[in-house]
Formats: structure tokens, C-alpha cells, sequence
């Protein structure tokens, strides 16, 4: 059994490893191994991304769309044995921003991570927008039939409430976040999978045969991409137990587990999830047509009060996962921001003393994802953008790896490593990133509309970014943002040295070296 005399040595080694990057321990340690794959694997919540877009792949490929679940969660699987072994090398504040800090150029790092930040601030808008989805239908089976679930002014009102929740829940300490976000998590694996269990076993009404009915549209590699926006959208973000590697206790060890782990066991019940909410479609055809959601299909099914605690159930599984994305986004923005990278970086990179969280950040990253609720137009379209922009923060984190190991990295060791077989794992991950992000890029209007093609939902005003594709615009916009603030200002601003953590490692310790330029 853990004595207090136990946990206070671990923390203390922990804080002294922490040291050795150059950082001192601020934000408070209190995270163990279960709370690190809980907010991983809350970050991915099947049900969140099943509700967002589960529409998407049955108008897309009928009940064949669920066998582009385990192609992404293995692709995704690949990714996270990389970053797991990264994230045992570097169990510091900001993930993908940090590894190529140490393993990159400042400026390649600093793109990486500028890009990072707003894919994770569009994936809290995304999220927040998608609690609705369940939420308001369970409240409708209490009775409140004055809510319109089918509103966007509904939806975004319960939406904007979520974003406040949230981020005063994430100022008053990752501790609070964390029992929370436990709580949540064991009801979204108990909850989604005996509820998945009742429906495959009192509810089949279209058999397990489901899976080969595409519903009548053509089965072909173009459907069966497009089709694969689901999937994607929902597993990602297990690298969060590295992101919060400063709040978590023996990180090294911790936080590879917590990736791979969320990864697993987020394939496992969404994948039973997916199945039985397939085979408990009353009637295909209708749902093709009309566009089924989980929702829909889950009050087709059982009685008013049953439906309802289901719905009810799902909607804390999706808070937590707002909860989660919102801790993740905000200590990346703190690790910009802590090096000096960000604009008003003083203020994004200070503790609160007393409640031991980035205040000023969790304000602005919350503000931050509020915006593009000015042009709001549903919750799939923020997730088109959101997902492609962090599987493009993935893919150059890759690169990175992948140079590194080319130069014999790592040669110092760690708790976790994929040794001889890194190498071929970073190819394997490199290749299906690369697939992947052309398949975001392509414009069509199931998977990267124009505003035009969105029938009215979204417009920006200017003609011809109506008739761009929402990605392309979303990415320009950012790359471009970005580009201007760093060429006009970030390149000029101090750059704090780099610590090599490892000094038998030649890369780090070639960084560590590498001259900053002075303000």
C-alpha cells in the first residue's frame, strides 16, 4: 500500500526530473495513473464523436461505414506507440510542441505548436457543440418541450453555456477536473457498454448482416474514405496524458500507458457502441434518408424514461470529454506561452499560486473557442476543421520523430521504447498520416464542403470563400495568422535555452546549444 511518505518522495523525484528540462514544478502533481488514461481517454469519448458524426458515415456507406472504425483505431494505434515513446522521453507541458522543441528548430516547433493550439480550440468548440446533440434530447424526455433540439440558436445557447461550465471547472484546478472527468469516464465504459449490450440483445432489428448493407450507395474507395470522418474524428487526443505530464505523478512510466490504453480501450466500446446502435436501426432506409443520429435511434427504441436516462448518460460522457479537451488545450497554450511563444505570453504562462492552474489561459483559450460560434452552422462542420488541423499537428510531429531517429535517436533510455522497431513504426505512422491528411484536404461536400454547398448554413459574406472548401480556408487562415505574428514578432522575442534532459543524447544536447536570439 502507497504511504504519504511515498507519494511525497515520488513527487519529489518528479519535480526534480522536471528540473532537469528547466522548468520548476508549478502546476500541482496530483494525477496517478488511472486519472492519466481518464482524461486520454475522455479526450477521445467515443460516444462525443459517434453523436457528432455518426450521420455523416450512415448517409455516407449505410452499416458498412462501421469497418472504417478499426482501419483508423489501428492507423491511430501506430501514431500512439510513437508518441508514447516520446512522451517517456519528455513528460513536459504541451505534447507535440515540446517534442519538437527538442528535437526541431525553434521555428518549426513553434509552427507545429501554433498549429496544434488552434486545432485544440477548434476541437473544444466542436465538442461543446456536440453536447447538445444528447443533451437536449434528454431533457425533452423530461418534459422541457419547449427546447427545439433541431435549433442552431438552441444548440448554441446550450453549447455556450457548456464552454463557461467548463472552463470555471478547469481555473479551480486539474484535481477537480480530474474526479470529475474519473466519475465520468467509468460511467461512459459502463454506461455506453451495458446500454450497448441491452440494445444487441432485446433491440436487433436489423441483424449483425448490418454490416455488409451499404444501404444502396456505391462501396468504393472515395465513399469508403469520406465514410472514415467519424472514425477519425473520434480517436485522437491520447496524446493529452503526455499534455498534462507536469500534473501527473511518475509520467514516464504513466503517460505511454495512458496513451495506449485510451486508445484500446476506446476502440473496444465504441466499436460494441457502433454495432449495436447499427443493428437497432428500426428501419435503414428511413435513417439514410432522414439522417439518424444515436440520438434518434436510441428513442426509437426504448420508453420515454429509459431513452432519457440514456441520453443523460452519454451527455456526461461528453461533458468529461469537453472537460478533458479544454484541460489538454489549455496546458499547451500555458507551455507556448511559459517558453515566451504566445502573444501576452507573461500572462499565459503564470500559475495561480493559490489554485495552482493557469487562470489567464483557461480564460483565453475559452474565449478563443468561442468565436467561431459567430459563424455557427453545426457541430459536424467545427469538427471537419478541427480534426484535420490535428491530424496535420500529428503529421509534423512525425516528421520530426522520424528525422531524429534517422540521427540515432534516442540513445539514452527510458521507461518506455519501441527500440529496433521504432524506425518501422514511425514509417508505418508517417504513411497513414500522409494518406490521411490528403483524404481531409480532398474537397467534397460530405467531408470538406464549400460554405456554398452547406445549404445555407454557413456563409462568410465574400463570395469566393464561399466557394473554397471549409479545411483549405480554416488551415490558410491559421498557417497564415501565425506566419505574420512570428516573422513581425515571435522570431524576435527570447527564447529560453533549451535543457538537454539527456546529455548522452546527442540531439538534445545539439539544441540545447543552439545560439537564441535576444529581444
Amino acid at each position: 500500500m502507497s504511504t504519504d511518505t511515498d507519494i511525497s518522495g515520488g513527487q519529489e523525484r518528479d519535480s526534480a526530473d522536471l528540473a532537469r528540462f528547466g522548468y520548476k514544478q508549478e502546476l500541482k502533481r496530483s494525477l496517478g495513473p488511472f486519472s492519466s488514461f481518464a482524461v486520454a481517454f475522455s479526450y477521445i469519448s467515443p460516444s462525443t464523436g459517434i453523436f457528432t458524426l455518426f450521420a455523416l458515415g450512415l448517409t455516407t456507406l449505410g452499416g458498412v461505414f462501421i469497418w472504417t472504425w478499426p482501419v483508423v483505431a489501428l492507423g491511430q494505434f501506430i501514431v500512439a506507440l510513437n508518441f508514447a515513446e516520446v512522451s517517456s522521453h519528455f513528460p513536459v507541458a504541451g505534447s507535440v510542441f515540446q517534442w519538437t522543441k527538442y528535437l526541431a528548430s525553434r521555428s518549426y516547433s513553434w509552427f507545429t505548436g501554433w498549429i496544434y493550439l488552434f486545432a485544440g480550440i477548434l476541437t473544444v468548440t466542436a465538442v461543446v457543440a456536440t453536447l447538445p446533440l444528447a443533451l437536449i434530447p434528454a431533457l425533452n424526455g423530461l418534459g422541457w418541450h419547449s427546447l427545439n433540439g433541431a435549433s442552431l440558436n438552441t444548440q448554441l445557447v446550450v453549447a455556450l453555456i457548456t464552454l463557461v461550465v467548463i472552463a470555471i471547472l478547469n481555473i479551480y484546478g486539474v484535481r477537480l477536473v480530474a474526479v470529475i472527468n474519473n466519475t465520468g469516464v467509468i460511467f461512459e465504459i459502463l454506461g455506453m457498454f451495458v446500454f450497448a449490450l441491452v440494445l444487441l440483445a432485446f433491440h436487433n432489428h436489423q441483424g449483425f448482416h448490418v454490416v455488409t448493407n451499404s444501404a444502396g450507395f456505391h462501396v468504393g474507395p472515395s465513399s469508403f474514405l469520406a465514410a472514415m470522418f467519424m472514425s477519425l474524428f473520434v480517436i485522437y487526443g491520447f496524446d493529452t496524458a503526455s499534455t498534462l505530464s507536469e500534473e501527473t505523478r511518475d509520467p514516464r512510466r504513466a503517460a505511454p500507458k495512458a496513451v495506449l490504453y485510451s486508445v484500446i480501450g476506446a476502440f473496444v466500446i465504441g466499436g460494441v457502441f457502433l454495432l449495436a446502435t447499427l443493428v437497432a436501426i428500426p428501419n435503414l432506409g428511413t435513417a439514410v434518408k432522414d439522417g439518424y443520429g444515436p440520438a434518434q435511434i436510441i428513442e426509437a427504441n426504448f420508453s420515454t424514461g429509459f431513452a432519457t436516462l440514456y441520453l443523460f448518460v452519454v451527455s456526461a460522457a461528453i461533458f468529461v470529454c469537453c472537460l478533458s479537451i479544454l484541460a489538454a488545450t489549455i496546458r499547451l497554450c500555458f507551455g507556448m506561452a511559459r517558453d515566451n511563444q504566445l502573444p501576452i505570453s507573461g500572462l499565459l504562462g503564470k500559475v495561480s499560486p493559490r489554485l495552482h492552474t493557469p487562470v489567464w489561459t483557461c480564460i483565453v483559450v475559452a474565449a478563443l473557442a468561442a468565436v467561431p460560434f459567430i459563424k455557427y452552422s453545426g457541430a459536424g462542420t467545427i469538427a471537419i476543421a478541427a480534426t484535420g488541423m490535428i491530424y496535420l499537428s500529428y503529421f509534423l510531429g512525425n516528421i520530426v520523430i522520424m528525422r531524429a531517429r534517422a540521427r540515432g535517436w534516442p540513445k539514452a533510455s527510458a521507461p518506455f521504447r519501441l527500440g529496433r522497431w521504432g524506425l518501422l513504426v514511425n514509417v508505418i505512422a508517417l504513411l497513414y498520416g500522409g494518406a490521411m491528411l490528403i483524404n481531409f484536404a480532398w474537397p467534397r461536400p460530405a467531408s470538406n464542403p464549400k460554405p456554398e454547398q452547406t445549404g445555407g448554413l454557413l456563409t462568410f459574406g465574400w463570395d469566393f470563400l464561399n466557394r473554397i472548401p471549409i479545411l483549405w480556408t480554416v488551415a490558410i487562415v491559421i498557417v497564415l495568422v501565425g506566419a505574420i505574428y512570428y516573422l513581425c514578432v515571435g522570431r524576435k522575442k527570447t527564447f529560453p535555452q533549451v535543457t538537454a534532459p539527456f546529455p548522452d543524447d546527442p540531439l538534445t544536447a545539439e539544441a540545447s546549444a543552439v545560439p537564441q536570439p535576444d529581444s
